[in-house]
C-alpha cells in the first residue's frame, strides 16, 4: 500500500476515533432558549444546534415543532411540548406539567427543509437499525457537511457492522468533497469510497475531482478506474444471468418442439399458441382463486401447472388428429396448415378475453429481489431458470426409462422398424403432440410470470425456438439445452455493443453459417432413418 494511502487511512480512523462530547452531557438549555425570541434565524440555529448535541430530547422536541405541537409558556418564557395524550411536558427534561398560557412556535418553508433534514440525522441515532441504515444512505446522497458531528457520534456508539459500515462510506462521501477538509483526510475518503465500489461512489468521487489538489486528483482517478472495472465485470456478469434466463425461457418455449419435430417432421407454426394457451390458464386459475379463495393465491402457479399442460396437450392432441395426420411426409403443407391454426386460436383468445394484456400476479416467493455481490437476481427468474432445468430433466427420465419413451425414441430412429415391430406409430404420433403442447402450455406458466399475457405471446418466441431446434439437433433434448442457454447468453452478452435488433441478427447469420457446416446441428441423432 502505498505511505499515503496508508497515512490518510490513518487519519480518516482518527477522526473517526476522536470522541466528541457526550451528546446526554450537552446543555440544551439555552438552546431550547433561542426557540422563545421568535425570530426565523434564531429558530433555525435551535433546530440545527440541537440536532447536533444528540440529546434524548431532541427528537421529541423537533417532532413537537414540526407538527406543531412546540410552544412557549408566557408567564416565563420555557419552552413546552404537547404530549400526543394531551399534557404539557417542559422541552428541556420531558417532564409533565401543568396546563398554562402559551403561544405556538413559529415556522416558515425554510424552517420546515431544516426540520427535515434535522429529523433524518436524528435517526442516525434511532433504536432500530433499518432506520440507521436508511438514515446512512439518505446522508450518502445528501452529503449535508452539518451533519458531521452527529454522524461521528453516531459511529462511535454503532455496533451493528452493516450499519457501521453505512456510517463510514456516509463520512467518507462528506469529507471528501469537503474542500476545507485536510488533503489527507479526503484521500483517506476516496479509498473507503473505492472500496464501496458502485456507481453512487463512482458519482461522489467525480464530483470531488473538481479542482482537487493534484495528489488527490490522482487518488480520485486511481480509485475511479478501479470502480470502472468491477462495475465492468459486474455488468457482464449480470449479462451472463441474464443469458441463462433467456436461455431458460428458451428452453421452456423450444422443447416441447423438439419433441414433435424431431418424432413427426412436422413444422408445428402453431406452437406459440400453446404456450399462449397455458398462459391464459394461469390467468383463469388466478380469477377463480381471486373470486372465491384468496388466501390459495400463493398456490396459484401449482395449480395452473397441471391444468395448463392438460388444455395445452388436449388442444394440440386435436390439431394433430384433425388437421397435421393428413399431411404425415408434406413438410411445406403442415407449415402453411398449422399457421392458419394459429392465426384461429389468436383471434379465438381475442374472442374470448380480448385482445388487450391480461394481469398475472407473481406469488409471493417470486417477488422481490437478491443481491448476491453486487448482483441484482430477481426472483422469478431465479425460479424460472430451475423450474426449466426441472422439466428439462423431468422430460429426459420420461423418454429414457418409460416404455412410452422408448417407444417414441424407437419411431425417431426408424419408423419403418418400428411399426413393424407393433409399435403404433400413429397413435404414438398424437401422444407425443400432446405431449410436446402440454410442455409448452406448462412454458405459458412460467412465461406469464415475466412477460405479458396477450394473444400475441406466442409469436415472440416461435421463430426462437425453431433456431434452438435447429442449432441444437433436430430431436435432440441435450442439442435443445445447450442451443438454448448458448443463444440466450449470446444474446444478451451482445446487446450492450451491437444493440438488441443487430444482435439478433449477428445470431441468426451465425446460425446460417453454423448449419451450412453443420446440417445435423450440435448434436446429430443416430439412426438409420435419421440418416437416411
Amino acid at each position: 500500500m502505498p505511505l499515503a494511502r496508508l497515512l490518510g487511512l490513518l487519519a480518516l480512523a482518527a477522526l473517526t476515533l476522536a470522541a466528541p462530547a457526550r451528546a446526554q452531557g450537552t446543555d440544551v438549555a439555552p438552546i431550547l432558549a433561542r426557540f422563545a425570541l421568535d425570530r426565523f434565524p434564531d429558530t433555525q440555529a435551535a433546530i440545527e444546534a440541537l440536532a447536533a448535541s444528540g440529546h434524548p430530547t431532541a427528537q421529541p422536541v423537533l417532532e413537537a415543532l414540526n407538527e406543531g405541537r412546540l410552544f412557549v409558556r408566557t408567564g416565563d418564557r420555557a419552552i413546552v411540548w404537547r404530549d400526543a395524550s394531551g399534557p404539557l411536558r417542559l422541552a428541556v427534561s420531558g417532564e409533565a406539567v401543568a396546563d398554562a398560557p402559551t403561544r405556538p412556535v413559529r415556522v416558515s418553508n425554510a424552517i420546515r427543509r431544516s426540520l427535515e433534514l434535522a429529523l433524518g440525522n436524528l435517526s442516525l441515532l434511532a433504536p432500530d437499525p433499518a432506520r440507521r441504515l436508511e438514515a446512512a444512505r439518505a446522508l450518502f446522497r445528501t452529503r449535508q457537511a452539518a451533519s458531521l458531528p452527529l454522524l461521528r457520534t453516531a459511529l462511535e456508539r454503532e455496533r451493528d457492522l452493516r450499519v457501521k459500515r453505512a456510517f463510514l462510506e456516509a463520512q467518507a462521501a462528506i469529507v471528501v468533497t469537503a474542500t476545507d477538509a485536510p488533503e489527507l483526510d479526503r484521500i483517506a475518503a476516496a479509498t473507503v469510497l473505492a472500496d464501496r465500489g458502485d456507481r453512487e461512489a463512482q458519482g461522489v468521487l467525480r464530483a470531488a475531482a473538481v479542482g482537487a489538489p493534484e495528489r488527490l486528483a490522482a487518488e480520485i482517478d486511481t480509485s475511479v478506474r478501479a470502480i470502472e472495472t468491477r462495475l465492468s465485470l459486474l455488468a457482464m456478469a449480470q449479462n451472463l444471468v441474464y443469458g441463462l434466463s433467456l436461455g431458460s425461457v428458451l428452453l421452456l418455449a423450444a422443447v416441447g418442439l423438439a419433441i414433435t419435430f424431431g418424432v413427426m417432421g412436422v413444422i408445428n407454426m402453431a406452437h406459440g399458441e400453446m404456450v399462449m394457451i397455458g398462459a391464459y390458464t394461469t390467468f383463469v386459475v388466478q380469477e377463480a382463486i381471486r373470486l372465491h379463495a384468496p388466501h390459495l393465491f400463493d398456490a396459484s402457479l401449482l395449480i395452473a401447472l397441471p391444468l395448463a399442460f392438460l388444455v395445452a396437450g388436449t388442444v394440440g392432441m386435436a390439431i394433430e388428429r384433425s388437421v397435421i395426420r393428413l399431411l404425415y411426409g408434406r413438410p411445406l403443407e403442415t407449415l402453411l396448415a398449422t399457421w392458419g391454426v394459429s392465426l384461429i386460436l389468436q383471434q379465438a383468445v381475442r374472442t374470448i378475453f380480448g385482445p388487450s394484456n391480461r394481469e398475472v400476479g407473481n406469488p409471493s416467493f417470486m417477488s422481490g429481489s437478491l443481491d448476491v455481490l453486487g448482483l441484482t437476481l430477481t426472483w422469478n427468474r431465479l425460479w424460472i431458470i430451475g423450474f426449466a432445468l426441472a422439466v428439462f430433466l423431468a422430460l429426459l427420465f420420461t423418454l429414457r426409462f418409460t416404455s412410452f419413451g422408448l417407444r417414441m425414441r424407437a419411431v425417431v430412429q426408424n419408423r419403418r422398424m418400428a411399426a413393424s415391430m407393433g409399435i403404433r406409430t400413429h397413435w404414438l404420433d398424437a401422444l407425443t403432440f400432446g405431449l410436446g403442447s402440454g410442455i409448452a402450455g406448462v412454458a405459458g406458466v412460467a412465461l406469464s410470470q415475466i412477460d405479458n399475457v396477450s394473444p400475441n405471446l406466442g409469436q415472440s418466441y416461435i421463430i426462437d425456438s425453431f433456431m434452438v431446434v435447429v442449432f441444437g439437433g433436430v430431436g435432440s433434448l441435450w442439442g435443445t439445452l445447450v442451443a438454448a442457454l448458448t443463444l440466450g447468453t449470446a444474446n444478451k452478452l451482445l446487446e450492450p455493443y451491437a444493440g438488441a435488433v443487430l444482435g439478433k441478427i449477428l445470431v441468426l447469420v451465425f446460425i446460417i453459417l453454423f448449419i451450412q457446416k453443420r446440417p445435423r446441428g450440435l448434436f446429430a441423432l443416430k439412426g438409420r432413418a435419421v440418416e437416411s
